[in-house]
């Protein structure tokens, strides 16, 4: 029988968590390809990425993203998926994080982008954000990511949204089988209205999601990875394997390898989930495999995901 394959993401930067908290966190492009490609040589299969302006700052700039693209893709086959979420920056909108689709040349365009699917409002420092992800929004930006021929990976935070995404999205026709979708576990302590992580959570947010799925006529099994903020990470996305999902791992979620122990890199915390996925005698997926795993054409032959360049 074979074994399991269990895709790896790894998320290096994220909004909110900088250098001050942890001083191994990328923030500069060259920082983040030269982290994406120890990560992937350390077993990663997706890299989650965010941008950071030349002060460190998060933002939606989508040359910076191209910039990040191309240097990853010049350097590895690693799966590529941009955040479209708002940068931490007062007065953000939700429109804002539409800028990594603003990309000029399609070349450097990711493969995947996140789609986020809570209304919630989070609170970071001074700053407070309602994210208005309103049903008929996410109808209309995940229709221009399929347009576009990049999968987009739908982070849910609660219940509600689970719920929404088999009644309103995929019945829109504007998500691509199988259906990619993270549970945000944990959030809840900066995010009102995101679900906290425990193993019944947990649980209940997968169960939903299935059945959801079955209702909605989904034609392929989904594809469920699980992450959690801060000290859940390893708990929390290791049960979430168990139950079948793939897991997310990285400094977005989660500045420390252990308690009081900062992570020395990305590539540390990857390489612990390598080493717990063999030991259960499971086995990473490589890129390829999660292409094909997901229906996404495979690279080719000059590194690009599509065009001649």
């Amino acid at each position: 029988m074979a074994k399991r394959k269990v895709i790896l993401t790894v998320a290096q930067t994220g909004n909110f968590q900088g250098k001050a908290q942890n001083p191994g966190l990328p923030e500069q492009p060259d920082e983040i390809i030269a982290s994406a490609y120890d990560c992937y040589n350390a077993g990663a299969t997706i890299v989650h990425c965010h941008a950071r302006n030349k002060e460190g700052k998060s933002c939606n700039d989508g040359e910076i993203f191209a910039e990040i693209n191309s240097g990853i893709r010049a350097k590895c086959p690693i799966i590529i998926q941009n955040s479209s979420a708002p940068a931490t920056r007062a007065n953000a909108h939700t429109d804002d994080g539409l800028g990594v689709l603003d990309m000029k040349d399609p070349a450097c365009w990711p493969e995947m982008v996140t789609l986020d699917c809570s209304l919630m409002t989070t609170t970071w420092e001074d700053l407070e954000f309602i994210y208005m992800w309103t049903r008929k929004w996410l109808v209309n930006v995940a229709r221009r990511i399929k347009e576009m021929g990049i999968k987009a990976e739908i982070e849910v935070f609660d219940p509600t949204a689970v719920e929404d995404v088999f009644k309103y999205l995929y019945p829109a026709g504007v998500l691509d089988d199988p259906v990619s979708m993270t549970l945000v576990m944990g959030m809840d302590k900066v995010s009102q209205g995101a679900i906290s992580c425990t193993q019944q959570n947990i649980d209940y947010m997968m169960d939903l999601a299935h059945n959801c799925a079955k209702a909605a006529g989904v034609k392929m099994p989904l594809d469920i990875t699980t992450m959690a903020i801060g000290a859940n990470q390893l708990p929390g996305t290791v049960y979430g394997m168990l139950k079948g999902a793939g897991l997310r791992t990285g400094m977005e979620d989660n500045i420390y390898y252990s308690y009081k122990r900062l992570a020395k890199s990305n590539a540390e915390l990857v390489e612990r989930c390598v080493r717990i996925i063999h030991e259960l005698d499971m086995e990473v997926a490589t890129p390829e495999e999660a292409r094909e795993m997901l229906c996404m054409p495979q690279l080719k032959p000059n590194g690009k995901v599509r065009g001649n360049a």
